[in-house]
């Protein structure tokens, strides 16, 4: 049995020592252009060569999160893709989405912009019934992010293509319930994977979806937001912030500064 590694932004020996280390009886190598066709496939972001010198493929394991950057590619029909259920991510995005809730909730921003200037203005507190969370996308990283926000005592609100049920978690389902999740959720955090469907999801026609004043999280994929609509509904106080984890150009140029 042959198992190639291919992530080609990354240094594959740590990869390689623990392949080796739990398959024993497999050759483990990394993938080099024109080498000898693998069993087994493990890959992040492959190139289009890897999958078409791979006639003997019997499986493909996708390394990271979602599997976006295997869908582009023209994959055998007959291959199965095996993506990761959690490998440790949702104890840290959790961490990450209540980070930047309470930051915005507590209007962080505000008071470091008066700190800097010196100065002290107190901000009128904001009842946390009133700042309910909408979480779009119910997935593994989703559900553990909704129930992280619970813990806070936020109304949280999750949305996904197909109906589901979270303790404790206003579900809505399907297109036709995507307009009401959105005109209540005070922040807006984007949790789905990227799809054809889902690409350029949060244009402006979603964005004026949400309350006035509202602010959107963002953790999953650069494409899935309108660039320009984001910043024009900033601009006209729409939308009273964002936080951005990921862009559609990495690393970011120059200008975004």
């Amino acid at each position: 049995m042959r198992v190639v590694f291919c992530d080609p932004s990354c240094e594959p020996e740590p990869w390689l020592e623990a392949l080796r280390r739990h398959l024993p009886q497999a050759r483990v190598e990394a993938w080099a252009d024109g080498a000898e066709p693998a069993d087994y496939g493990v890959a992040w972001a492959p190139p289009q060569a890897f999958i078409d010198q791979q006639p003997r493929l019997k499986a493909l394991f996708n390394v990271g999160a979602g599997v976006d950057k295997l869908m582009r590619l023209r994959l055998p029909g007959h291959v199965p893709v095996v993506r990761l259920d959690d490998a440790g991510m949702a104890p840290q995005m959790a961490e990450y989405v209540c980070h930047a809730v309470i930051r915005h909730y507590r209007e962080f921003a505000a008071y470091e912009a008066q700190a800097a200037q010196g100065a002290w203005v107190r901000r009128p507190a904001r009842p946390r019934a009133q700042f309910p969370v909408g979480v779009l996308g119910l997935g593994v990283l989703g559900s553990r992010v909704a129930q992280a926000l619970r813990q806070f005592d936020f109304p949280v609100r999750g949305w996904s293509r197909s109906a589901r049920s979270l303790e404790g978690v206003q579900c809505f389902a399907g297109d036709a319930q995507m307009g009401d999740f959105l005109a209540h959720s005070r922040v807006l955090v984007c949790l789905l994977p990227l799809t054809d469907d889902t690409r350029d999801l949060l244009g402006r026609e979603r964005l004026l979806q949400l309350p006035q004043g509202a602010c959107l999280i963002n953790v999953a994929r650069g494409e899935h937001v309108v660039d320009d609509d984001l910043l024009a509904l900033l601009d006209d106080g729409h939308l009273s912030g964002a936080t951005l984890d990921v862009f559609r150009t990495e690393p970011l140029p120059p200008e975004h500064v």
